[in-house]
């Protein structure tokens, strides 16, 4: 499972929605309605999966999927899988 699909599967499980609908242009907050509790879920998610400490200014960034995915793939240790 490549990152992409981990991030999916992890999105689509925390807020209710089709893992089909999520693409890497999905805006997480406007398609997905999240909420900033729903984001705050999302970091502590991706900090336990990736072995990620996603510093607060960091945050704000990660406004669609496409932006996770290469903030985990730039910032996590991927030697481990």
């Amino acid at each position: 499972m490549d990152t992409f699909e981990k991030i999916s599967q992890m999105l689509a499980d925390q807020l209710s929605i089709d893992v089909d609908k999520i693409t890497m242009k999905s805006d997480i907050l406007e398609d997905f309605e999240a909420d900033s509790l729903d984001i705050v879920d999302m970091v502590m998610s991706l900090e336990d999966e990736f072995g990620l400490e996603v510093p607060d200014e960091d945050v704000e960034n990660l406004r669609t999927v496409g932006d996770v995915v290469r903030y985990v793939e730039e910032n996590a240790n991927l030697s481990e899988e």
